[in-house]
Formats: structure tokens, C-alpha cells, sequence
């Protein structure tokens, strides 16, 4: 955690929606309840509970709830809470309604729910996460972790993030840890040092380290930490002594290329590694050397993550041909970094191995034509059953759409297509429409915001995807669409108005004059049957 580090990456508290208050969870019990047991027309039409067993119920489904939405919150840890918010809303009322459906247990069911609760498996799962953010001092923790002191406990799993851990509250945990380290399997130190003094954090880091150094673990996530090169270090002894890890987290730690040496030389072993998530460092170039020899002897890697890293052309070759071993991956995000065109078509060579791929992410890497069409092709030949195609931001124009909607063709499990912030405008636009005509029943969404599209454009995107029977949403936002068009879309909408985005920031009379004189409002119909002929499977 070395100064200069922390300086660049301030780690503030900050105001999240999720996850929730412990309070807030009991009052939303609390609300459960009253909806098992007060007078509505579902409890005229299924019965009510009684007081005990819709209490009994009400902590289920609220726990269920939760569980279900923490897990969403996690996979997009960068949002404030409000997606993971609607869905425990909405997990809640789904499960109230199915409760009710059922109706009150009878006395066999409850005696069967009571034989099935003496028999159930204990505990494996120790999370104190949940609840408001903030300091853990020595006296809540002897309170908090004295469960993981009972003798022939069964937890598996701990996570202590959310938690900011003071060096007396480490003590305590230090042989509490190391007396159940061996059963051990999955390890959540993320944020679990926020605010505290440099020289205080990594104590604390030490502490944890040597109290669960010779653990088998298969899961650390040790993200959301400013770590550094100095907190890297500090995490030695846990790190040296892991052989069997299968998944890794080390995202919006402040990871510079120092640290990201010292996290290659701290991992000697990875063979078994699937996961390997990297979010939001500073690792730049150089560090992408050293992280490229992780990922090089990872052959197993199905999940890679190494977004917004600050890695350029020289670091995303590197990384590229890493890859290139890595022929289970499922799961690639490499987005917001400057990889260029050289990097792009490094990339395209590792890409055309992936049989498995279901999810690419490679938005905002200054692609360009001639990397985004390289990549294009190998996907075309690869990838399958490839579910999410994201190449935004990535300066693709018109020259390059065959070529695209080539590949787009060929992928017909998509279920979200993103080619915002690009130069597609109405001919790349129109071409990767008429691919999506033919099949693609499972297309859910698709993003073409800012691509310079006019009227004839977004009439054909619109009327294509608007028939699809899994559509949910569709932005064409920040275009260049007469007022006209608009109309003409909103119309095809008609039905389902919550599938179509806004259009607050559409200019109508956007665009160059060139443009604008030999695409008129009067020529849209003629340009548009133009480009509907169009071949868009050849390439040259």
C-alpha cells in the first residue's frame, strides 16, 4: 500500500443502495409476515397463515431473497445497488405468492419439516458481511466470530467483507482462523481494511495471512482492498502456501506493475485456477507482462476479467498470446483499456481456439477496423454457443460491418449485442439488422446508441428486433433520428414501450452537411432499400 498508490486510488466510504441494513431486512420480515397473514384478495383465494408459520416463512423468503440478490450485486460490483434492490423486491413477492399457493402446512407437513430440519446439514457458510458498512473493533469481534469457535463446526466458507477489520479485531480473529483454517475452502477478504492507516492495514493483512497460511483453499477474493505492492507482500505467506486454487480476486486493489510482479511471484501455482478476476488496477503495460505469466500457466482459466487496468498495445500483445493457451475460457472481459489495433489481432488468434466462449467483453480497446474485423473473423469460425458479443466504443465504421454482421450471423444463442459509441451509421447499422432477421430467437438486448444512425437505420433495427419473442431492450439512443423516425419507432414499440429506450440524447438535425445533402429526409426510403440488398455473408 505504498503512498503514491494510495494517492491515486482514495478509497472513501461511499453510499451504496445494497446491501441492505440488518434492520431494513427485519422490517421487510416484518411486511412478509403481515402479507401471509392480513385480509387481500390472494389470502381470500388460497387461505392465510397462521402467526408462526408465516413468521416461520417470512425469514425464508427474505433470505432467500437476499441470497439471490447479493449474488446479482456481486457479478456487477460497479453499479450503486438499485438492480440487486428491484430484485430482492422482487424475489420477495414472488415467493409470498408461491407460499400462499401452497397454503397452510398441515400437521404431517409440519412434522415432516421438523424431521427434515433435525437432519439437515449444518451451517457451511459464515458471512458477516451483510448489513451497513463499517469499523470492527475488539469487543463486536469476540461477539461476531464466537460461532466459528464451536467445537466440530462445519463452515467451509467465510466472508468478512464489508467489515473494516482494526488491529485488536484481528487478534481476536488470528486464532480463530488459524484453529479452523484446515477445513477451510473459500476464502472473502474483500474491503476488509477500509479507512485504516496504512501501517495499521498492513499489520492486520499480516495477521490474516499468517493465521490461514497452509489452508487449502479454492476461492480468495481479496478485492476492494488498496493493496499495492506493499499489501501484496503483506499477504505472502497465505499466497505461497496455495496449490489448489480455482478462483482468484484481486479487482480495485491499486495493483501498480510492482505489485502485479509480486503477485506473479507469490503464485507460483495455478494449474487448477478457472477464475482469475483483475478488475479496475493500475497495472499499465509492464504489470500486464507479469500478470500474462499467470494467465500462461493457467490452462484451465474459464473466467478472465482484466478490465479498466490501464494496459496498452505492448501489454495486450502479451496478454493476447497468454490466452492463446487458455482454450477453455467461457468468460473474457477485457474492457476499458488502450490495446490498439496490434494488440486486436494478437487477440483474434487466441479467440479463434475458444469452442466454449458464451461471453465477450472487448469495448473501449481501440480497435478500430482493422482489429475489430480480425476479431470478427475468428469469431466466426469459434465460438458457438457465444451468448454476449460487447465491442463498443471501439471507432468501427460502415467498412467493417460485412465483415460483423458476418459473425453476428453465425451466433444465434446472442442474447445481448452491444455496438454503442462506434461509426456503424446507417449502412453498418441497416447490414447487421438484416443478420438478425433470421433466427437470434433468444436476443434480448441490443445497444447501437451514438453510431451516427439516421431515420432509415433505426426503422430497420427496430422492426427487426422488435419481433423477436425474448427482446427486452433496445438503445439507439445519442443518433442522429429525424423526429419522424422517432414516431416510427415508438410505434413499432407501441406494446411494450418499456423495451425501448429514451431518446434524450438524439440529435435530429446532427451530422455533417455532406451527410446531410445526400442523406435527406427525402432519399431515407431509397437509401434503406438500398442497403436491404446488401450481401453481408461474403467478405473480401
Amino acid at each position: 500500500m505504498d503512498a503514491t498508490e494510495s494517492k491515486s486510488q482514495p478509497r472513501p466510504f461511499s453510499i451504496k443502495l445494497w446491501p441492505p441494513s440488518q434492520n431494513t431486512r427485519q422490517m421487510l420480515v416484518v411486511r412478509v409476515t403481515d402479507n401471509l397473514t392480513t385480509k387481500s384478495i390472494f389470502t381470500q383465494k388460497y387461505g392465510s397463515l397462521s402467526k408462526e408459520e408465516a413468521e416461520e416463512n417470512a425469514k425464508k423468503i427474505e433470505d432467500g431473497a437476499f441470497s439471490t440478490a447479493n449474488e446479482h450485486y456481486e457479478k456487477e460490483p460497479d453499479g450503486d445497488g438499485s438492480s440487486a434492490v428491484q430484485l430482492y423486491a422482487k424475489e420477495c413477492s414472488k415467493q409470498i405468492l408461491e407460499v400462499l399457493k401452497r397454503g397452510p402446512s398441515s400437521k404431517d407437513d409440519k412434522e415432516v419439516l421438523v424431521s427434515e430440519e433435525v437432519s439437515a446439514p449444518r451451517d457451511t457458510v459464515f458471512d458477516i458481511s451483510k448489513g451497513a458498512r463499517s469499523f470492527i473493533e475488539e469487543k463486536e469481534a469476540e461477539e461476531t466470530l464466537e460461532p466459528l469457535k464451536e467445537p466440530g463446526n462445519s463452515y467451509t466458507k467465510i466472508c468478512f467483507s464489508n467489515r473494516s477489520f482494526g488491529l485488536e479485531a484481528a487478534r481476536v480473529a488470528e486464532p480463530i482462523l488459524a484453529s479452523i483454517k484446515n477445513q477451510l475452502k473459500e476464502v472473502d477478504l474483500s474491503d476488509f481494511i477500509a479507512g485504516r492507516p496504512e501501517a495499521e492495514a498492513l499489520e492486520v493483512m499480516n495477521i490474516f495471512s499468517t493465521a490461514l497460511e497452509g489452508s487449502i483453499l479454492k476461492s480468495l477474493n481479496l478485492s476492494n482492498n488498496a493493496l499495492g505492492e506493499k499489501g501484496v507482500r503483506a499477504f505472502g505467506a497465505l499466497l505461497r502456501s496455495q496449490s489448489c486454487l480455482e478462483e482468484l480476486y484481486l479487482m480495485n486493489n491499486g495493483i501498480s506493475e510492482e505489485a502485479a510482479e509480486a503477485v506473479c511471484e507469490l503464485i507460483p501455482l495455478t494449474e487448477k485456477l478457472r477464475v482469475l478476476q483483475f478488475h479496475n488496477n493500475m497495472t499499465g503495460d509492464k504489470g500486464a507482462l507479469a500478470i500474462s505469466k499467470v494467465v500462461k500457466r493457467s490452462p484451465l482459466l474459464e473466467d478472465f476479467r482484466c478490465s479498466s487496468t490501464r494496459v496498452g498495445s505492448e501489454g495486450g500483445v502479451a496478454l493476447s498470446e497468454a490466452l492463446d493457451t487458455c482454450t477453455h475460457l467461457k468468460k473474457l472481459d477485457l474492457r476499458d483499456n488502450m490495446f490498439g489495433v496490434e494488440a486486436g489481432v494478437a487477440l483474434s488468434k487466441a479467440l479463434s481456439k475458444y469452442a466454449g466462449l458464451t461471453e465477450v467483453y472487448l469495448s473501449y480497446l481501440n480497435l478500430e477496423d482493422e482489429g475489430a474485423m480480425a476479431i470478427a473473423r475468428a469469431l466466426k469460425e469459434s465460438a458457438p454457443s457465444l451468448e454476449v458479443l460487447d465491442i463498443a466504443g471501439n471507432d468501427i465504421t460502415a467498412e467493417a460491418a460485412p465483415i460483423v454482421a458476418a459473425c453476428i450471423a453465425e451466433k444465434q444463442h446472442l442474447t445481448k449485442l452491444n455496438l454503442a459509441e462506434n461509426e456503424l451509421k446507417d449502412e453498418g447499422a441497416i447490414q447487421i439488422s438484416k443478420v438478425l432477421e433470421e433466427g437470434h430467437l433468444q436476443l434480448k438486448e441490443v445497444d447501437m446508441s451514438i453510431n451516427s444512425i439516421r431515420r432509415a437505420g433505426a426503422r430497420v433495427l427496430a422492426r427487426v428486433v422488435v419481433q423477436k419473442p425474448e427482446f427486452k431492450f433496445l438503445n439507439i439512443d445519442g443518433n442522429f433520428i429525424s423526429d419522424e423516425g422517432i414516431d416510427e419507432v415508438k410505434e413499432m414499440f407501441e406494446k411494450f414501450p418499456d423495451r425501448l429506450g429514451s431518446f434524450d440524447e438524439n440529435d435530429p438535425e446532427g451530422g455533417d452537411d455532406e451527410e446531410e445533402s445526400g442523406e435527406g429526409e427525402g432519399d431515407e426510403h431509397e437509401l434503406e432499400t438500398k442497403l436491404e440488398k446488401l450481401e453481408v455473408n461474403k467478405e473480401e
